[in-house]
Formats: structure tokens, sequence, C-alpha cells
């Protein structure tokens, strides 16, 4: 056994010491294969034509011309493609997007809409086909314009109540001493995961078989057998390695696309986006108007707290990004009125991406609680601490653990909070002005039932087989460690299968729930074998098996508020000849429960706060009125963080492990990016003593009297 130091927590065993990625040699050396790079005997190509007008119907399609040309094999359209059932309740809860219920009408709803799928010998011949392919429109007047009031915009239910309240707001506000009332904006956002969206699906003996690059085989296992009317054993998807996945890798176009041609043509049928269609295919992150009210007592104590958050969504299906969410968990008020609110227009459906809700909802909240510091006159933190609620400030419901003023604490004293001069524009840098900031971070600390098994082998090693999926968080590694300390063992004896729907039921990898609901069905599994192995009998040639499932330990769970927190600190320069911002420093201290792989975790940590980074400066997504489609849907077009953006980021955690989790775990993969854009936010306002309500904080903005910014 070893012990090691991390953080500030000492550990014993595997768990809590750095580990490098068992696969890590593998993805250096491309002996790991993606989902696009698998080989096939026979294998085929797919094409998908997307509309070329924002709302209308197929008139028709010239199929004649490109089955004419050179490798053209089939083209699937509303006419000849297989028939699906999109009625249907899928895994998580929620009924499917319809857009995955390709080629089943004539109708059009927004550009980028899949109209037909080209099938052919070679990659390049179904591209060329592709484009070759004339599609003829009904067009009809279509509207991508968002904006905040929008008249036909409605509360709606999503994974949680569109609409908590209590108390009386406008008396509540009424009775404040100081009120802040302000309008914060985030734009369309894209996670565009360096590997494209693959799937390459085949029949082999009536069983269908999908290799694919995903966040949950059975997941997207379940979703393909009940399209298309089969027996869920009969469907078999399988992801080994992803190349990023951040919440769009669920069931898209391209799997059903792949699945409808193999059936046509009874041989491998493989699809990829096109990084172009994955702006309109892949989902993005919706962009938001916030008002958020404040009333506050002289000394800071919240009365009133409102947070409203609205978002776009399709005309086929309703997805909430629930930004109102953080302020049900953050702060109490003995007025509390939250609410998401959606507005359906003809673009394609949002979806998850990395801390849905909680990343635009705490830029809002985290930059108004800033200006109420401000106007009463206290520093940010203390503000926050006087705020802390004992129970949830909605639910009632007790903490399961809530170290947020501890990360604020030891944050303060790393990041050289007490020397700030809390008045803005006080120092400068040559031409630079100099600004921190900082801001409160919370996500979900979740699990969702799982099954595992655990394989005693002969020759003295233990296999685990688990349908997780590692989009790149070190999700194999964590498990072989928690494997190993389970088991009393060293890591190298441990071997870990995911990414195969075959290996029984699995919670995704999704809402920083993967490691922590995987871990939990290792754990359980390694108690059973080591009691099966105390009793003395021997291996035989074929090991001996247990399997678990935790359907019943976390239906038992008793209800709280179970939560990661943390708290992020900034420090810009802004050159406000050129309106540039530069963040030249960042701290997050996190209390995020036990952490199993210090390395994969600090990074998970530190690429949520580069993400923050992209988003508060950077990251934009422009949607044309006249087209309904993107200005530069492309990574040129699209701006992200790079290296020359990236400053000194510090990550480090506190010591907080669940009392109720096996192993400790509550989630490290989204709080990383919460909390962090409105710290960096509340640095340019120190330095300038300008608020900026609207993301990105583009030097335009800078420059700009007109930008929406306001001086304080």
């Amino acid at each position: 056994m070893t012990t090691a130091t991390t953080g500030t927590t000492t550990t014993r065993g595997s768990v809590g010491t750095a580990h490098t990625r068992v696969e890590g040699r593998d993805k250096v050396t491309g002996a790991a294969r993606y989902a696009g790079e698998i080989p096939f005997a026979g294998l085929a190509h797919g094409w998908l034509v997307l509309s070329t007008v924002a709302r209308g119907r197929v008139r028709s399609v010239e199929t004649a011309p490109v089955l004419a040309m050179p490798g053209v094999l089939t083209v699937l359209h509303h006419e000849s493609a297989p028939r699906v059932d999109c009625d249907y309740v899928g895994m998580l809860g929620v009924r499917p997007d319809p857009s995955v219920a390709l080629f089943q009408h004539d109708r059009v709803p927004h550009l980028g809409w899949p109209v037909a799928l080209v099938v052919a010998e070679t990659s390049e011949q179904a591209r060329e086909a592709a484009e070759a392919l004339v599609v003829h429109y009904e067009q009809e007047p279509h509207d991508v314009a968002f904006f905040a009031g929008h008249p036909d915009a409605y509360a709606v239910d999503g994974h949680m109540p569109g609409v908590a309240e209590k108390g009386d707001l406008q008396a509540a506000l009424a009775a404040s001493t100081v009120v802040v009332d302000a309008e914060y904006t985030t734009p369309e956002e894209h996670h565009n995961p360096m590997e494209p969206h693959a799937a390459t699906a085949h029949w082999d003996g009536g069983r269908l078989e999908v290799v694919d690059s995903n966040q949950g085989t059975t997941w997207v296992a379940g979703e393909l057998a009940k399209l298309f009317s089969l027996d869920p054993a009969s469907v078999r998807v399988r992801s080994e390695h992803i190349g990023g996945g951040f919440g769009s890798k669920g069931v898209r176009a391209h799997q059903v696309a792949a699945v409808m041609a193999a059936t046509v043509l009874q041989r491998p049928v493989r699809v990829v986006m096109t990084r172009r269609q994955m702006f309109s295919l892949a989902g993005y992150r919706s962009p938001t108007t916030q008002r958020v009210r404040l009333g506050a007592d002289a000394d800071g104590r919240l009365r009133a707290l409102e947070h409203r958050c609205l978002n776009l969504t399709s005309t086929v299906h309703e997805f909430v990004e629930p930004g109102a969410a953080p302020a049900r968990v953050m702060y109490d008020a003995e007025a509390h009125h939250t609410a998401n609110r959606v507005v359906r227009l003809d673009v394609p459906t949002p979806t998850w991406m990395r801390a849905p809700g909680e990343a635009p909802g705490s830029f809002a909240l985290e930059a108004a609680l800033d200006e109420l510091a401000e106007k009463c006159g206290i520093d940010p933190i203390e503000l926050r601490a006087r705020n802390e609620p004992e129970r949830g400030p909605m639910s009632g419901l007790p903490f399961s653990s809530r170290n947020l003023l501890a990360c604020f604490h030891e944050g303060a004293r790393r990041f050289g909070w007490a020397e700030r001069d809390p008045r803005p524009g006080r120092r400068r840098d040559g031409r630079w002005l100099l600004g921190t900031g900082t801001a409160a971070a919370s996500f979900p600390s979740g699990a969702g039932p799982s099954t595992a098994a655990l394989t005693a082998e002969p020759d003295g090693t233990f296999t685990v087989r688990i349908a997780a999926s590692d989009i790149g968080t070190g999700a194999r590694t964590a498990l072989t460690l928690v494997a190993a300390d389970a088991l009393d063992v060293a890591p190298d004896r441990v071997r870990v299968r995911i990414g195969d729907s075959d290996f029984g039921p699995a919670m995704i990898a999704g809402g920083s729930m993967g490691t922590r609901s995987w871990a939990w069905a290792v754990q359980a599994a390694a108690g059973e074998l080591r009691e099966r192995l105390a009793l003395g009998a021997g291996i035989p040639p074929e090991g001996i098996t247990v399997r678990s499932d935790t359907s019943a330990a976390i239906g038992a769970l008793a209800s709280k508020e179970r939560h990661s927190f943390g708290a992020q600190f900034a420090e810009v320069a802004v050159d406000v000849t050129t309106g540039e911002v530069r963040v030249r420093r960042m701290l997050g201290i996190f209390a995020a429960g036990r952490v199993v792989n210090p390395l994969t975790a600090r990074s998970q940590f530190v690429g949520g706060m580069i993400w923050g980074i992209s988003m508060a400066l950077h990251e934009e997504a422009v949607r044309e009125r006249a087209s309904g489609g993107h200005v530069g849907a492309d990574l040129a077009g699209y701006h992200v963080a790079t290296h020359a953006d990236v400053p000194l980021i510090e990550a480090d955690w506190i010591d907080d492990p669940d009392p109720d989790d096996p192993v400790g775990i509550k989630g490290v993969g989204e709080i990383g990016i919460v909390g962090a854009a409105a710290a960096i936010a509340n640095a340019v306002w120190h330095a300038t003593g300008v608020r900026h309500r609207n993301l990105p904080i583009r030097p335009d903005r800078v420059l700009s009297a007109d930008s929406g910014a306001t001086h304080a």
C-alpha cells in the first residue's frame, strides 16, 4: 500500500494517488482506434444532405442523376427510407427529439435539417454525389430572432420544475434597502469535440451492431431498439474510445442514418458528420436572456431573489437550458422566485452542454451578487458568507455537505484576496488596467443505477466489465483504481473493459454522474467477489464472476441537496485603447467529493476553467436572420480560447468526501466551468469600473458605450 498527499487530502491505497491513464500509451501511439477508424469488410459510406431553407417542405428529390454517378449505392429520403417509431419515453425519462426520426416526412423545420442520405462505395464518392443531389423546396417564412421579452415565451418543466417560488417578491423588493435589477445575456455556444460524431452500423446474424462515439452505449442501444422496433437484446452498441463529448454525443442523426442504410443495403455503412454539419446536427447551448433582481438590507442580507431565464428551442422539441437552477441552491431569501422559460423558433434543438443551466445561470447570478456587494460596500466573499443557507433554499432539504465557504477561505488565502483594493480602476500596469474578481460555483451531485461484472481470472488478475463511457475524463483509469482498492490489489492486476452495451445497463457519462455511478457498481461487485474468494474455493478456468446492480441502493438514498461546490478567482488586464481583455491568472478551489485520481481530476477542473475563459471572452455563434443559418459554421469563424489566451491556471480541492457514497465521490466533470465566466466579468469591472452583462466581453464591447456595459 502507498500513501500520497494531494490537494489537502492524505490518502492510502490507489484511490487518491495520481495515476497516468491506463490507455494513454495506446492513444499516443495510435493503437486506440476511434469510431470512424475501425475497419469493416465491404464498408460503404453515407453522406448526409442537409436542407438549404430554414422552413418549408421538400417538393421533390432528383435521385436519378445521382444514382448514375460512380460508386453510388442508394439515396434515402422521406419517400424511400425505412419507417421508425418516435413515440416512446427514452432512458433519461424524456421523449426523444423528433429530429432523430430521419426522413419520415417532407417538412423542414430549420436550416440544416437532414433531407437525404447518399451512400456510396467510398467517402469521396458519397460526398461528391451528396453535393450534386438536387432537392426542390416549397419555402415558407422563418423566424430565428431571439430576444428578451419575446411574446411567445412560456415556462416549461425540464428535469426540474419550470417555476419555483415562495414569498411576496414585490413586497420584499419594496422593503429592501439595496436593489439590483439587471439583465444578462449569453450567446449560442457549441461543443465541437475534436472527434466528430461517427457511427458504423451492420447486421450480424440477425443482430444489429453499431460502433459509435457516444456517452452511453446502453442509452444509444435502447433508443435505437425503440426507434426501429427491435428486441433490445438484438442491438449491440460499442464505443471504446471517444474523443470528447461534452453532452453532445447522445442519439443523433448519423447513427439512425447508418442503421437505415445498413438495413436497406445489408452491408456495413458508416456515417460521419462534417464539422459544418455538427453545427446543425450535434446540438448546442441555447442563448439565454436572464433577469436577476436582488433585494437586500444594508448589511447585504437578501430579502428578495428573482432569477428568470429564457432560452430558445426548436419547433419540434422542447429543450430547457435551466439557467435559474443555481439560484435555487446557492442563496436564500424570504421571497424567492425563479423561472426557466423557452420560446420556439425555426432553429435546431439545443442540447446538454457542459454544466447545462449552471454555466450560463452562474454568470448572471454571480455577476449580480458582485453588483450587490458593490452597492452595499461589502466584500464579495463576505456577502456570500452572510447569505449562506443552512438548508436548500427552495427544497428545504439538508445538504449532504456544503463546503463552499471553506473553498472561498482557502482560495482567498492563496490568491492574495486580502490585499485587494475594492475600488475599481485603481491598478495599472503600463497600458493595462488590472482587476480581480471572484464567483461561487455549484453543480448537482447525482448517481444513476448501474450494473457491473467483475471476474477473478485464474492467473490472479481481475477483469471489470461495465458499460461506462470514457469521453476523455479518465474514467477508465479511475475505475481501475477503485477496483484495485476494493479488491486490495495493485492496479496493474485490474483490467477494465468499458463501452459495450452487452455489459448491461449503466449510467451515461453526463451530469458529473458517470464515474460516481460506475464506481458504486464496481465497489459493490468487488465486495461480493472478495466474500466468495474468502471461502477458499479454487478459481476454475473460466474464472469466478459476480454481477452487481445498484438500483436498490441508489433508490434507497435519503432525499438531500447533493452538490459539488467551488470558488473561482480571476485576475484580468484590460487595454482600454484596443478593448483587449487578457486573463492573467485563475485559481479554482473545489469541494467535489473524494478525488479518485488527482492527475485527471485536476485536468478536468482546469479544462472547465479554460472553457470559462472561452465563454467569457470568445465564444459566440451568430445566426443570420435572413438565411436562418450560422455565420462561420466552422472552427475558423467560431472563436475559442487558444494557447495564447490561457494564463497560469491553478485548480485544487479541499477534503469533501460524500458520506452517502461508498467511495465518497461527488463528480468533477462540470463544476470547473461554473462561475468562471462570472469571476472574469467581475474582474473586468474591478479593472475598469464598467459592468459587462453580455457575453462574450469582446473588444468592441469594451470600447463601445452602447454595448450594454454600465459604468459604476
